[in-house]
């Protein structure tokens, strides 16, 4: 019987199925790596306002959980909302043009459109109020945000970062009461109320189901 495909046909239509392949994958690892935007580890992405943690946090003292509502008891730690930030700024710098979004948005009662800087794909599952529970700072995944007088993305925040952690919680472990403070962890460490960690903890830590659901 006659071969159907020339070998120079079947030879072609292997080349271009590897070259197919090879695209997928590679569009799949770029789609992975820029899941959160096309903003680079360390990039402080624009915002409708540039809002300085640096002056808010390290300069004026200001609270986390003042802005971040939900950090507490919710998996989203909240983005303020106008009128929390009108708390302060309908009485302060009223007339600043970088506040002129702000206003606008008090106004017209529709809120800003803030650029996520940290976002986890949809497969993986998060929750702050957890983790704020059991003694990881602010610091750990956020970085030193009380120094950025931009908002950047300080952690990569991909799987094997976050098993780091998972294996070994203990370094990052600090008194739950002192989870908002801008202290390095690795100062924490003599103080009380670390929460132990025991193997079964570590072991649950590390199940596929603990973050994927």
């Amino acid at each position: 019987m006659a071969q159907a495909f020339s070998a120079r046909a079947l030879l072609f239509t292997k080349l271009a199925a590897i070259g197919i392949a090879g695209m997928l994958v590679a569009g799949a690892v770029t789609a992975y790596e820029h899941f959160d935007g096309p903003y680079r580890l360390g990039d402080a992405p624009p915002q409708p306002i540039p809002f300085s943690h640096k002056h808010h946090v390290g300069d004026d003292g200001i609270d986390c959980r003042f802005c971040h509502a939900g950090v507490e008891t919710s998996s989203f730690a909240g983005i303020p909302a106008t009128q929390v930030c009108m708390t302060c700024h309908s009485q302060l710098f009223t007339d600043a043009a970088m506040l002129e979004p702000l206003r606008r948005s008090a106004v017209r009662n529709e809120p800003l459109r803030w650029t996520r800087v940290h976002r986890l794909p949809d497969f993986a599952y998060f929750d702050h109020s957890i983790h704020v529970k059991k003694g990881v700072g602010c610091i750990e995944c956020h970085g030193r945000v009380d120094r950025m007088p931009l908002m950047r993305r300080e952690a990569p925040l991909d799987m094997q970062w976050c098993l780091d952690c998972h294996r070994d919680p203990g370094p990052h472990l600090r008194d739950p009461a002192r989870v908002f403070e801008m202290t390095p962890t690795s100062a924490e460490q003599a103080t009380r109320g670390v929460p132990h960690v025991t193997l079964a903890t570590t072991r649950r830590l590390i199940d596929c189901s603990t973050c994927h659901r």
